[in-house]
């Protein structure tokens, strides 16, 4: 998306490029730029079952839906498989959490390299003993432990644990990652593990073509358009050309693949060139964990929350500042006018496989009334990109214009163009921010507040809602909506859009117009899909405030139910159970057996707790006692002797 107050300025950037690279061109190599760097050593140990061929479930440098995937996902047939030391040094952190990395080793070595153990089972040794005996003397489940460089020294080969799926893993796997001194995560593959086999290229789906400004068009069209490649071995084509004119993004749907392996992997190394002249690379060879959340702009996100596709751009957005573009000429996308244009893409593995993609785009002045659009359905249908709402409206009549109103005030707009079944309308939201627009078709209204700028602190209020947002909260300027109703006595306060992505939290404030009795019951929570996710808020003055990196539609409800505990197995050997809550989640558990304190570890995504003695030679006997609390302080004990 393109800031509407910086698009004039990008705009004058992008010309100065063309004029002043032509040295840096001449000079470039897109071979050297997309190969990856090769490690200094290669000694290091595969960490789960060396010498034998392995599978991959994921690689570094993965699109994920809020971040990159910082190393390899190892598979593991189940659990407890023996975790062994990649190198020698010494163990510089554990740490014991229910979501995220679960139970994870940070192994630091003499070449300044640390080395990341993550979803582990169990953690085994002496540093294994320390962190049970450490969480004994807390009373905590969760635990962050460092360690000085000579309390834990290990060797390489080393038995440090044992694989799991603890934490926000999916399955039974070892993510494995290896960090620089600037604690970067760099590409475990640079260190060419013989046990992984890669002689698979990339597979591409689709190429999306997308309008940079209001001036430009697709196929005579305004908006983003996706096609699909046709396959000839590594090389891929679009059967036709496109028409396009003016500033023009392009994207690409793709995935690695390996041997043997059901699994999609990230792809490391994409360059493009228009015209055989190299105007942008990507390479992803390392991943700053505090820029790791600008993923959101280098993907596609209106299209990853809609559809979950994960589109890579070939042009950087505004709010993109990460570091893997070792070459652009051209930010903002590629300027179409005249002449036919050629455009070839190149996605490349770290093994050095590549496919590649060609298409034309046919230039193509702007028209009126030529497109062919497809009828549709609905009587008008809108959506929002970059800084123009598109308003398509069905046909129904000879007069082509609809009528704006804003603050009370209207203006009559043309189409911008038309074809046989429908009208399209392009309104500049840095110029208006329409309260309401009447077509043929009927009304449409708007809830537009304001317009949001990315670069500055800024508050807004209202009798409704009051919302701060720091510098850099947004990637890029947001066109505020937010809409308030009541069904069946209960407030609901939609606040922006889900297509729209932050990048810091925003604090809100909340202002109820029912009366509600305060309560620890009563709690507010986000909609997520057909459920709701719990928010942790404070109430002051009848005032909601919470902070939050999620538009959404936000709603006060009461938890009076409390969790569920359900026995799988309770002996003198160990307790197993099963835990749920209705609504607002699980908060905490504790459990005793005669009175002290007994360590249960809890597995979210199962629900499964289960217990971890401190001596196992010593046996759960006597009064056992279990008790589960959830967000909104509902309680529920479960007690039987052993």
């Amino acid at each position: 998306m393109r800031s509407c107050w910086n698009l004039k300025l990008s705009e004058l950037v992008f010309f100065s490029l063309f004029l002043f690279c032509g040295n840096a061109l001449a000079q470039f190599s897109p071979d050297k730029a997309i190969l990856p760097r090769k490690a200094e050593r290669s000694n290091y140990l595969f960490p789960i079952k060396p010498g034998n061929t392995t599978i991959l479930t994921g690689t570094m440098g993965e699109l994920r839906n809020t971040h990159f995937h910082a190393g390899l996902d190892i598979d593991t047939p189940g659990i407890g498989v023996p975790v062994l030391c990649a190198d020698e040094g010494y163990i510089a952190r554990a740490t014991a959490t229910t979501g995220g990395y679960g139970n994870v080793l940070h192994v630091t070595h003499p070449d300044g390299n640390t080395t990341v153990y993550a979803h582990l089972d169990q953690f085994k040794g002496a540093v294994g003993d320390f962190i049970r005996k450490e969480r004994y003397a807390r009373k905590v489940s969760e635990i962050d432990l460092t360690f000085a460089p000579n309390q834990f020294p290990v060797s390489k080969g080393e038995l440090i644990g044992l694989s799991g799926n603890t934490g926000g893993s999916g399955g039974p796997h070892l993510h494995f990652e290896v960090r620089n001194e600037n604690n970067e995560a760099i590409n475990p593959l640079t260190y060419e593990f013989t046990e992984v086999k890669d002689n698979m290229a990339p597979v591409v789906f689709k190429v999306a073509l997308k309008t940079m400004n209001n001036q430009s068009r697709i196929n005579d069209q305004f908006g983003r358009f996706e096609f699909s490649v046709v396959k000839n071995g590594n090389r891929y084509s679009l059967p036709y050309p496109i028409l396009a004119h003016g500033q023009i993004g392009i994207e690409v749907l793709a995935h690695d693949k390996m041997e043997n392996s059901r699994f999609r992997y990230g792809i490391n190394y994409i360059d493009m060139q228009v015209d055989s002249q190299v105007v942008f690379t990507q390479t992803i060879d390392k991943v700053n964990f505090s820029e790791s959340r600008r993923i959101l702009t280098l993907m596609d996100f209106r299209t990853l929350e809609l559809t979950g596709a994960r589109y890579n751009k070939l042009y950087i957005d505004d709010g993109n500042r990460l570091d893997y573009y070792p070459h652009v000429l051209t930010k903002t996308g590629i300027v179409i006018n005249n002449k036919e244009t050629s455009i070839d893409i190149r996605l490349k593995d770290y093994n050095g496989n590549e496919a590649k993609v060609h298409f034309m785009l046919m230039p193509n002045p702007v028209v009126k009334t030529s497109p062919i659009l497809t009828s549709q359905n609905k009587p008008y249908d809108t959506e929002i990109q970059e800084n123009t709402l598109k308003v398509s409206v069905k046909k129904c009549s000879a007069d082509s214009t609809i009528t704006i109103w804003q603050q009370r005030k209207s203006t009559t707009v043309s189409s911008t163009y038309q074809g046989e079944h429908q009208r399209v309308y392009l309104i500049d939201l840095s110029k208006t921010l329409p309260d309401s627009i009447q077509t043929c078709q009927g009304s449409i209204r708007y809830n537009f507040k304001d317009r949001i700028p990315s670069e500055t602190d800024y508050k807004y209020y209202s009798d409704l809602v009051d919302i701060e947002f720091s510098n850099q909260s947004l990637y890029d300027t947001a066109y505020l909506i937010m809409n308030y109703d009541t069904l069946n006595n209960q407030e609901v306060f939609s606040i922006g859009s889900r297509t729209v992505p932050l990048h810091k939290s925003i604090l809100i404030t909340l202002k109820p117009r029912l009366n509600y009795f305060q309560s620890h019951d009563l709690g507010l929570y986000r909609k997520e899909g057909r459920g709701f996710i719990y928010v942790p808020s404070e109430w002051n003055n009848n005032r909601v405030k919470f902070s939050t990196r999620d538009f959404g539609d936000f709603t006060l409800m009461r938890d009076t139910i409390p969790p569920t505990i359900t026995k799988i197995g309770l002996s003198t050997a160990a307790a197993r159970f099963k835990i749920r809550d209705n609504l607002s989640g699980i908060s905490y558990f504790e459990a005793n057996i005669n009175g002290e304190w007994l360590l249960m570890v809890y597995d979210y995504k199962t629900g499964i707790l289960k217990s971890e003695k401190l001596d196992n030679s010593k046996l759960l006997k006597g009064d056992f006692e279990l008790k589960v609390v959830d967000q909104a302080g509902n309680e529920n004990i479960f007690k039987q002797k052993i």
